[in-house]
């Protein structure tokens, strides 16, 4: 069923077999990958699969990792929660996989981490999940500290979008959001910040995904005439509805979530409707490592490029997840969690992405010398909560094509945080 499963979803969207192929070795260790293949975040996880291919390619290049190869076995989670879990299950209680990488949206990952990964004590990484519920559950403790995620979290990002918005002269403005985890949470927190900044938002308005229509909500949203629409959907059903706000007469302004960084979503609303569209999205500093992906992703990837969503955070989470398993010297979730902050953190070696780094890297570590991995996305270093924190990519949609147009630092968010009525 895990085979019918994916290869179904993998003739669809034309990308590689669920399992990456282990190189010829005496073993191989294996871990679970939970991302959506299909359902509206599809094109996420079609791009973040890739990625972490890639990534156990390169370090089964470079020797695996514990004297084995390493490999993926990759489960399509549809975008839904519930079908998520059960895939999450059978890789903890069948397949006794130490790790999961995922999932990409967090109304997948916050179900597997409280229903398998936390109670059974395995690894969790999302290269994608930026829902700050995941910070408060590790707060609480519901995820024993083996929760960790390569994005950073909306209650920064949602700051960095409203400080955008206001500095773009969008003052006014109605919401269409997704109404689940990361929705709500990114809303509230952009309108926390947007408002305190001087803007007035008109109406909020939920959406649930994969409805046949959203004439409805479009319809809600355009009272009161608002001058710009922000919405935060995923490609899928934000194509939907973006088309319906112009063709109901919405002003084609729009502020976007991270997610609609899309190729698909630029060109299935029209690239001359979106010639005032802008976004954020968590960035990048660049390192060789981001050098390296920009010319060995697109090249493997069946058709994404090195800036498609959550490509560059999936390749550091699935080399973070290797090289760690590397300086455990076993495939044990406890050592593993242990192992991920000292191959990121500290005062080891900086390593980059790529074969020949990654072969430094496991001699490095075989000569019981520390490493320290700089990756695509730059340094990488968690925080108690397994959160990190990092720039914001300011951009907006010219010619059919995403351009950055500015980079928002982390000390910039915290001012206007700082700002905000408690």
């Amino acid at each position: 069923m895990r085979h019918v499963l994916f290869l179904a979803a993998a003739a669809a969207a034309a990308i590689a077999p669920g399992i990456v192929q282990a190189q010829q070795a005496a073993c191989t260790h294996t871990v679970g990958m939970v991302v959506s293949l299909t359902g509206p975040a599809g094109r996420f996880g079609q791009a973040a699969s890739k990625s972490a291919e890639l990534a156990f390619r390169d370090l089964n290049a470079a020797g695996g990792a514990a004297g084995c190869s390493l490999a993926i076995d990759l489960r399509d989670a549809q975008s839904q929660g519930s079908v998520a879990v059960d895939q999450a299950r059978q890789l903890v209680d069948l397949r006794r996989v130490p790790a999961i990488l995922g999932g990409i949206i967090s109304s997948v990952s916050i179900p597997i981490a409280t229903s398998v990964t936390a109670p059974a004590g395995i690894v969790q990484i999302s290269p994608a999940s930026s829902s700050p519920t995941l910070t408060k559950m590790a707060v609480e403790g519901q995820t024993k500290g083996i929760f960790f995620r390569t994005i950073t979290s909306d209650a920064l990002q949602g700051v960095a979008a409203a400080k955008y918005a206001i500095d773009q002269g969008l003052k006014r403005l109605a919401i269409i959001h997704v109404n689940n985890d990361f929705g709500v949470n990114m809303v509230a927190e952009f309108a926390r910040a947007y408002r305190a900044l001087g803007g007035e938002i008109i109406s909020t308005t939920p959406y649930n995904q994969g409805a046949a229509s959203y004439a409805p909500e479009v319809t809600s949203a355009l009272k009161g005439e608002p001058p710009a629409l922000y919405l935060v959907a995923y490609p899928g059903d934000g194509t939907n509805i973006a088309r319906t706000w112009i063709s109901q007469g919405g002003k084609p302004v729009f502020l976007l979530n991270d997610g609609m960084n899309s190729a698909d979503f630029i060109r299935d609303v029209g690239p001359r409707f979106l010639e005032n569209a802008y976004g954020t999205s968590s960035g990048t500093v660049r390192t060789p490592s981001t050098e390296y992906f920009a010319a060995a992703y697109p090249a493997m990837s069946g058709g994404f490029d090195a800036n498609a969503p959550a490509a560059d955070r999936a390749y550091d989470a699935a080399a973070i997840l290797g090289l760690a398993i590397a300086k455990a010297g076993k495939a044990e979730s406890a050592a593993i969690r242990d192992a991920i902050r000292q191959v990121t953190g500290g005062d080891g070696e900086v390593i980059h992405a790529g074969p020949d780094q990654f072969r430094r890297a496991l001699q490095l570590l075989r000569e019981g010398k520390a490493i320290r991995y700089v990756g695509v996305i730059g340094p990488v270093a968690f925080d108690q909560n397994g959160d990190i924190t990092g720039p914001f990519r300011k951009w907006r949609i010219q010619n059919g094509q995403v351009v950055t147009v500015g980079e928002m630092g982390i000390d910039e968010v915290n001012a206007v945080k700082a700002q905000l009525p408690r």
